[in-house]
């Protein structure tokens, strides 16, 4: 069993983001490992393993348009499940 389920994965647009801010907040707030926060300040690529995609959902749609979300259970992943 993994301690984080859900391979999070999202790009955010707006306006003056900052990975940096935005790397901390996540870990401040979120339960998590394997974080990835990069871009530039009109678009910010996340990749998150969490047991709690949906707040990650929340916090990122505060900060601009989210698309290209994915969220995977590599859970069922690693049982030979589609994910």
């Amino acid at each position: 069993m993994l301690e984080f389920r859900y391979d999070t994965q999202l790009l955010i647009e707006g306006e003056n983001l900052d990975e940096d801010i935005i790397s901390k907040y996540f870990i401040n707030n979120f339960k998590g490992d394997c974080l990835l926060a990069v871009g530039d300040d009109e678009m910010i690529k996340i990749h998150f393993h969490t047991n709690e995609p949906w707040k990650v959902l929340e916090y990122c749609v505060s900060l601009g348009e989210i698309y290209d979300i994915v969220i995977e259970d590599m859970d069922r992943q690693s049982r030979g499940l589609k994910g």
